[in-house]
């Protein structure tokens, strides 16, 4: 439900802070109110000064969601303060996009993980970033790859080579695993161009793919355990936990040694010898 007063009063304090200069305004004769005038906030969102005016009113008809994320653009409002404009206009906000940047504190989080694999990862399957013990286990990519040939899913259905690190048995698993998370990012983001474009080019070169991807199956996948075949340490047991980011789009993914198993010991192996690069033996 819309919340009318609060909408008024929120539109009425960003539109207050606001300078012409933030907005690209001259600044013009001198003001009788701070910040914006309603005329000059309803030009830049591109509706009527009357239609905006009942807004901060609290009165005229109810905004689209068209509208709001025009006052949203209007008023320079950051993510948080978008996301609160679409709550108070009675919206579901937009899903956020981290466009394939890394925050600092993730990297920093990756950094001190000495003992566990850890990665970032794209809703699309790019690694962005990973710490050494990741590069060292997995063997998923290394670190001057960039776009297709570090995404993992695109890997997994185009270079058979890519699974010889996963026990056969286990394949048809995480073909659709690595299907359903795809399915839910793309019903999650419509027909942003970069997920289409993936898609596309999956069905057209992956038979297997397309006939998975027809079943419809949707599954954000946040935990699994999983088996990797290391050519030094041989089978290495380790449970998947996904920790979704506020964007939703990018997720850590930590690899910790599966109880019961002798991961933890060949892990520890690995860090220890860690300065020889076994994906070369692979």
């Amino acid at each position: 439900m819309i919340d009318r007063p609060g909408l008024a009063d929120f539109l009425r304090r960003r539109r207050e802070l606001l300078r012409p200069a933030d907005v690209g305004l001259p600044e013009g004769v001198r003001r009788r109110t701070p910040g914006l005038r309603r005329d000059e906030v309803a030009q830049l969102a591109s509706i009527s000064t009357d239609y905006y005016a009942r807004l901060e009113q609290s009165r005229g008809a109810n905004p689209s969601e068209a509208i709001v994320a025009s006052l949203a653009r209007a008023l320079r409002c950051d993510p948080d303060e978008r996301d609160h404009l679409y709550h108070l206009a009675g919206f579901s906000p937009p899903a956020r996009h981290s466009g394939g940047y890394v925050r600092p504190g993730l990297m920093s989080l990756l950094d001190r993980l000495h003992d566990v694999p850890a990665c970032v990862v794209t809703d699309l399957g790019e690694v962005l970033r990973q710490n050494a013990l990741a590069e060292l286990a997995l063997g998923w990519t290394t670190p001057n790859q960039s776009g297709r040939s570090r995404n993992v899913v695109w890997q997994w259905f185009t270079e058979p080579a890519s699974r010889a690190c996963f026990p056969e048995a286990d394949r048809p698993r995480h073909s659709r695993a690595h299907v359903g998370d795809l399915r839910a990012a793309h019903a999650r983001r419509g027909g942003d161009a970069d997920i289409a474009e993936l898609v596309r080019g999956l069905l057209e070169r992956s038979p297997e793919f397309r006939a998975l991807w027809e079943r419809h199956e949707v599954a954000v996948h946040r935990f699994d355990r999983k088996r990797f075949l290391h050519p030094e340490v041989g089978v290495l047991h380790l449970t998947c936990e996904a920790l979704l980011s506020p964007e939703a789009d990018t997720k850590v993914l930590a690899f910790f040694p599966t109880e019961g198993t002798d991961a933890r010991e060949k892990l520890e192996l690995l860090r220890t010898i860690g300065a020889q690069d076994f994906r070369t033996l692979r």
